[in-house]
């Protein structure tokens, strides 16, 4: 499919929290997001060997083209990086685990990457109010930002609460709790995309309510990227 800039497209440069990591919002990315829709249905999406509660499919190479051809500048220009930027992944998504299946790690907010250099991508393609995504503060370090310098003792901490009192609850973390606290929180709204550095603490906004859908059409569906 060809995919072309949306003729109203808008770009907002901000930044997360005390830390002031670098977050851009994009709206209406793409000119025809409902034809990703229905690429996406005609995929077979499967199981992936990662913390990603769902099931994932492959983005057609023209969806990474369109992503380079128009906004590598600004993602280099705005993350301090350079302009030979290159895909690690990129895929469709579908949030398809229920909320008593989860793994402690995917209870609360993650990283993608400690390293400072990545970037990572979500593009909303779903309509409903499937919620966006926040990003977090760890409350016993104060991190916001997980850099490699960070990283064994952030997750000591994770460890250790784990165990203890107030040990992740058998949820998707949707908000303040114990162990975190939400510093900033965007709409999924459709054809939104938000990009920021994979160190970020982030995740999902996904309340008690949420019911996992399998079906593109209907469910969470969120295109995926991984750059660096």
């Amino acid at each position: 499919m060809n995919i072309a800039p949306h003729p109203a497209l808008i770009v907002q440069k901000l930044q997360i929290g005390r830390e002031r990591a670098p977050l851009l919002v994009i709206d209406n990315l793409v000119d025809n997001a409902e034809e990703l829709i229905e690429l996406a249905a005609s995929k077979v999406f499967s199981d992936v060997v990662s913390h990603y509660p769902g099931i994932r499919a492959k983005v057609p190479l023209s969806y990474q083209q369109f992503v380079l051809q128009n906004l590598r500048g600004q993602f280099a220009e705005y993350f301090g990086l350079h302009t030979s930027l290159r895909f690690k992944a990129c895929h469709f998504s579908l949030v398809t685990m229920p909320p008593e299946k989860l793994a402690p790690l995917q209870r609360i907010p993650h990283i993608d990457s400690a390293a400072g250099n990545e970037i990572a991508f979500i593009h909303y393609v779903f309509k409903a109010a499937h919620g966006g995504t926040s990003f977090y503060r760890h409350r016993k370090t104060g991190y916001e930002v997980i850099s490699p310098a960070r990283k064994a003792e952030y997750f000591a901490s994770v460890e250790a609460e784990s165990h203890g009192p107030n040990k992740p609850p058998l949820e998707y973390i949707n908000g303040d709790t114990p162990l975190y606290e939400e510093v900033v929180r965007h709409e999924g709204l459709f054809n939104r995309m938000l990009v920021y550095r994979g160190n970020s603490l982030h995740s999902a906004c996904l309340g008690r309510d949420f019911v996992a859908d399998p079906n593109p059409r209907t469910g969470r569906l969120s295109i995926n990227g991984f750059l660096l």
